[in-house]
């Protein structure tokens, strides 16, 4: 079996790992790095419930090879947390908003809305449609999420964070 030796930057935090080039991410990630927040759906791109921040920008961490992750920066749910392992504002306002419902679609949602306020911290209803458009929630708790979305906006253009 081929491995490699992968270097990257995962939550803050430099590792190397030695894994078979073939390997998704999403499969290191929950199988052998133990951070089970990523969540496997449909496992072919199609529901968002396994996104990842890449460099800052949305990917879809089933279909990711980790052959092309070396000097990369990963941010997954549960980089986004504070020190204190404490729910960091958007995850919060999930929270508050009732966001969560099930939970399943949950981390890709926390995922493309950061990319999303990463990029745009006034974006209207129509634009956080249309970034989390790629994200399936089963129990249609869209409006919820969109609420939390804008209420996280609001605080952070105010300096919150």
């Amino acid at each position: 079996m081929d491995v490699m030796e992968i270097t990257f930057i995962l939550n803050s935090e430099e590792i190397t790992v030695q894994i078979s080039p073939k390997m998704t991410l999403l499969s290191l990630l929950r199988d052998h790095l133990d951070l089970t927040g990523t969540k496997a759906g449909c496992e072919t791109g199609d529901c968002g419930s396994c996104s990842v921040l890449i460099d800052g920008e949305l990917v879809r961490s089933c279909t990711y090879q980790v052959r092309d992750l070396s000097g990369k920066q990963v941010t997954t749910v549960e980089g986004l947390a504070g020190p204190d392992n404490s729910p960091n504002d958007l995850q919060q306002a999930f929270i508050n908003t009732g966001a969560t419902q099930g939970g399943y679609c949950t981390p890709g949602m926390l995922m493309a809305a950061e990319a999303l306020l990463a990029q745009n911290l006034s974006p209207t209803r129509d634009e956080i449609r249309t970034a989390l458009e790629k994200n399936l929630c089963r129990c249609t708790g869209y409006l919820q999420i969109i609420e939390a979305i804008e209420v996280t906006a609001e605080f952070r253009s105010k300096g919150g964070n």
